[in-house]
């Protein structure tokens, strides 16, 4: 039988050794952490629990579909709640949109804000469907083995149809003049760490999900995909080593042997599969290779500052489960402060989780659990990042903001938590701490962006937000899909 180690027990990482292990290879997953899931963990304490990672169960077919291809359905793993309006957004001004999928509710407050955007919203969504349904079928969902089968003239329309070459905000323009639309309808770029001003127009297609197949949440905490898929992967024979980090990967004569884990052990396998963030395993796994100096020249995405507050005292109804705190006013120069300066813009915005509202058990009674993610550059090498100075600024900005909706929680924190770029290096290995992986600009997607394969090592495999086809739970899935079909494909089992 042959046998695969996989580093790393990510959602991708997981969701790949459910797939091998079910498919008859023997998996053994090497997990650095106490625990599975990646990014994608838990924070409890003192009665409160909070998601530490993604937050939005979006594109539920692709998630229903790995339950389906390992033998299994979804609902028998997760109790899933549609969340609707799926965010509030408030604008600088004071001003509001609730995002829904009702679109009665929806006319009344684009009209009232813009004669007509109502009308521009459903060209808007039409247009994201047609690049939605595309972009599965013929670019995210699919491995590309060379160049020439990526610009093969079947594709060459997709430049005009998906829109890669224009940014996302400029494709937002063309149907909303009031910049408050334009941004809200375009700050879902930083799911993935990406500025809208640098996005592709391809991602118009966030908004078509979210209206239409809907924003969900799993009534047990996102946590529970990660533990409902390593307990399916367990049920197929994969083994999880927990407190294993790996310290590099052993190779021979041009292929992988296995690895030695940190405390020296060796093991060995006949594939491994790398879920560690790519550049580190390019650039601190592997024996010197050239393409671990490229790696310093990809661009990355944007970090977080993270707090988790435990709130004692009333839950305020000005907060719904999602909740987004937009700076329209200086947007653009927002986001050249992230992706720039690498540093926090002096007026942020920012996104908070407040579960509570959809699992009253995740807070004490008379209590509230407040997830706050803040946007900031990632890790630039040292120069003018206090991170100290910026987690406090971030928080008062925050503050400043809630009070101003009458909603004053800074005395009545009991329980608090809180994540910086150096930690994403630190506890996930992400390189320069971009919390999301490699950006996703026009020259790092498909066959452009790091192979899900090593062009050296024909045995060593990458899985996860890094490599093809990019960052997201979802699409994190999906990558673990293309490694199952690549792997049974160029390593048929012996």
């Amino acid at each position: 039988m042959s046998s695969i180690l996989i580093i790393g027990a990510g959602i991708g990482g997981i969701a790949a050794a459910a797939r091998l292990a079910k498919a008859g290879y023997s998996v053994t997953v090497l997990e650095k952490t106490g625990q599975p899931g990646g990014r994608a963990s838990t924070i409890e304490g003192q009665g409160f629990y909070f998601d530490t990672g993604p937050s939005l169960f979006l594109m539920p077919p692709t998630y229903a579909q790995t339950y389906a291809d390992l033998g299994e359905r979804i609902e028998d793993h997760l109790d899933l709640v549609r969340i609707d309006p799926t965010y509030r957004v408030h604008f600088h001004d004071g001003s509001r949109l609730d995002l829904s999928s009702n679109m009665h509710y929806m006319q009344e407050q684009l009209e009232a804000i813009e004669p007509g955007a109502f009308e521009q919203l459903l060209r808007f969504l039409a247009e994201g469907a047609k690049r939605y349904r595309k972009s599965l079928d013929r670019f995210v969902g699919r491995n590309f083995y060379n160049l020439l089968e990526f610009f093969a003239p079947a594709n060459l329309p997709l430049l005009f149809e998906l829109k890669p070459l224009t940014k996302h905000y400029t494709e937002t323009g063309r149907y909303f003049e009031d910049p408050r639309l334009r941004a809200a309808l375009s700050f879902q770029n930083m799911y993935l760490g990406l500025s809208p001003y640098e996005a592709p127009a391809t991602y118009t297609l966030l908004q078509f999900t979210e209206f239409v197949e809907g924003v969900w949440y799993p009534r047990q905490g996102m946590y529970a995909i990660a533990t409902s898929l390593t307990g399916i992967a367990e049920g197929h024979g994969a083994t999880f080593h927990y407190n294993a980090p790996v310290k590099q990967i052993n190779v021979h004569e041009g292929r992988v042997t296995g690895v030695t884990l940190a405390d020296g052990e060796p093991l060995e396998a006949d594939i491994v599969i790398a879920n560690a963030d790519l550049p580190y395993v390019y650039t601190d796994l592997l024996p010197e290779d050239p393409a671990a100096s490229r790696m310093d020249t990809l661009k990355y995405t944007s970090s977080t500052l993270m707090f988790y507050w435990g709130v004692k005292g009333d839950r305020s109804d000005h907060l719904l489960h999602h909740n987004v705190f937009l700076s329209d006013h200086v947007y653009r120069e927002s986001f050249a402060e992230i992706f720039h300066a690498h540093s926090l813009p002096s007026e942020p915005s920012f996104y908070i989780h407040a579960p509570v509202r959809t699992v009253p058990d995740f807070a004490p009674e008379d209590a509230d659990a407040l997830m706050v993610l803040v946007p900031t550059g990632h890790l630039n090498g040292g120069a003018g990042q206090d991170f100290a100075a910026l987690q406090s600024r971030a928080k008062s900005w925050v503050f400043r903001r809630l009070s101003q909706l009458g909603v004053d929680i800074e005395d009545r924190i009991i329980f608090e938590r809180t994540l910086t770029p150096p930690d994403y290096r630190d506890t996930w290995n992400l390189a320069k701490g971009a919390a999301f992986g490699l950006s996703h600009n026009v020259m790092q997607v498909g066959y452009l962006r790091p192979q899900n394969r090593h062009r050296r090592y024909e045995n060593l495999y990458f899985v996860g937000a890094s490599t093809h086809p990019g960052t997201g739970v979802p699409i994190v899935l999906l990558s673990a899909k293309l490694i199952e079909e690549r792997v049974r494909k160029e390593q048929p089992l012996r």
